[in-house]
């Protein structure tokens, strides 16, 4: 009875068009005020404390790393060493997208800024190519979602935080899956490309790769810095995600010399609202995670479906339809804080690894981001690409059928989410 208060109470304001963490919020003070005999107070204890975690600072380091990167030159110098590896093969600057959006996630982690920053600069290229602008919205749309598949990502932050897993784990298992989704997303372009006949570049020299290489040396430098640290312990993931602003804004700011000073307090101020936006949702989400964990509802879904026997197989099955169809409806921070705490006791008590089941969820997220309405990654892109949302949900239709089916492949083979950190020794 409490849960089905609880979630028509969350609906019913999220229906009035009020924002998510405000319903997160509010649910929990109508809930305990009128239907427990819970102190109010303890709800101002609980939003100090559920951001007193030394993880969370982590995410708006990451955000004001990835702002510097998008506004600092990293992109472009990225875009033109991809094109120089790939864009001789058919459907060459699509490719090329792909590989400059996975680059660009390897030092970013966040999936929107991975979109503005390949799509701004390639889509009108590929459009006076000759590319169907589709095609292209499409490609960058997808490959876009890889900025929180490939670590560092935001939303495994979130998850992490939710969940207290390790995100350097996290981190490290992120690379494998998300180097695999790159490769079907490539094949896919590829295959659309080459049947049909859309243009290739100019092969380019290995003196022109090693030019390109050279330039964009220091964005990929990035990488080595956040994940090397962490996998050697020089450093843990929120030290990481510092030390990727600092060298984010020194490269963009003294090497590149793309990002003027006089531009630094918009990145900053830019970086401050969107790391307040989700720190509020963070605050709303622990309440409403404290609620359900008051009325004992995880323990009491958890229950039911060990005594349903639903198994392993089917719970995943279950899970990953309830967050593709959330993906349609919110964005990855609110679903993960909200129904991370509810998954997680589950899938603990019937054996499924806490790493792996991050991953499927972080993967499900990146779906979420180019399936309409609230599809992040579909607005970004349609507003470079100038496509009505309903054009941009077709576009991405053959990169989305492929992202499910490395959904499945993911849910059912956890090998390839855990080998590498496992043989790290992080698990």
């Amino acid at each position: 009875m409490s849960a089905a208060v609880i979630f028509v109470l969350l609906l019913g304001l999220m229906i009035t068009g009020m924002p998510i963490s405000i319903s997160l919020g509010l649910t929990v003070l109508s809930f305990l005020f009128f239907m427990t005999q819970v102190p109010i107070e303890s709800v101002a204890l609980k939003l100090f404390t559920g951001i007193e975690k030394f993880e969370i600072m982590a995410v708006p380091f990451f955000i004001l790393a990835g702002n510097f990167l998008t506004h600092g030159g990293v992109a472009k110098r990225m875009i033109a060493f991809a094109t120089s590896m790939v864009g001789h093969m058919p459907g060459g600057l699509g490719l090329s997208a792909v590989v400059a959006c996975s680059l660009f996630a390897a030092v970013s982690g966040s999936s929107p800024a991975t979109v503005v920053a390949i799509g701004s600069i390639l889509l009108p290229a590929m459009v006076k190519a000759g590319y169907p602008n589709k095609f292209g919205a499409g490609v960058v749309a997808s490959a876009g979602g890889l900025g929180i598949l490939i670590p560092p990502s935001i939303a495994m932050v979130m998850y992490a935080v939710s969940t207290n897993s390790s995100i350097g784990a996290l981190f490290m298992a992120g690379v494998i899956p998300g180097l695999v989704l790159a490769g079907m997303l490539m094949f896919t372009t590829w295959w659309i490309a080459r049947k049909n006949n859309y243009p290739r570049a100019a092969r380019a020299t290995w003196t022109e790769r090693a030019r390109a290489f050279r330039e964009s040396i220091w964005g990929l430098l990035l990488i080595v810095v956040v994940m090397g640290g962490i996998y050697t312990g020089i450093f843990t993931a929120t030290e990481a995600a510092a030390m990727s602003a600092v060298y984010a804004f020194v490269i963009a700011t003294f090497v590149y010399k793309d990002l003027r000073l006089s531009d630094l307090k918009k990145v900053l101020i830019s970086s401050a609202n969107l790391s307040a936006m989700l720190l509020y949702i963070i605050t709303n989400a622990v309440m409403f995670s404290f609620l359900l964990t008051n009325e004992q509802i995880p323990q009491a879904m958890s229950e039911w479906i060990v005594a349903s026997g639903l198994g392993v197989i089917g719970f995943l099955l279950m899970a990953n339809i309830i967050l593709l169809i959330a993906g349609n409806f919110m964005e990855p921070a609110s679903i993960i804080l909200i129904f991370a705490p509810i998954l997680f006791p589950i899938a603990m008590s019937l054996g499924i690894d806490p790493v792996h089941f991050g991953i499927m969820i972080t993967v499900n997220m990146e779906i979420g981001m180019i399936t309409p309405p609230v599809g992040l990654n579909l607005y970004v892109a349609s507003g470079i690409s100038k496509l009505g949302l309903t054009d941009m949900s077709k576009a991405v239709g053959p990169w989305l059928l492929t992202m499910l089916v490395f959904l499945a492949i993911v849910t059912y083979w956890p090998p390839l989410t855990l080998w590498l950190p496992k043989t790290l020794g992080m698990m």
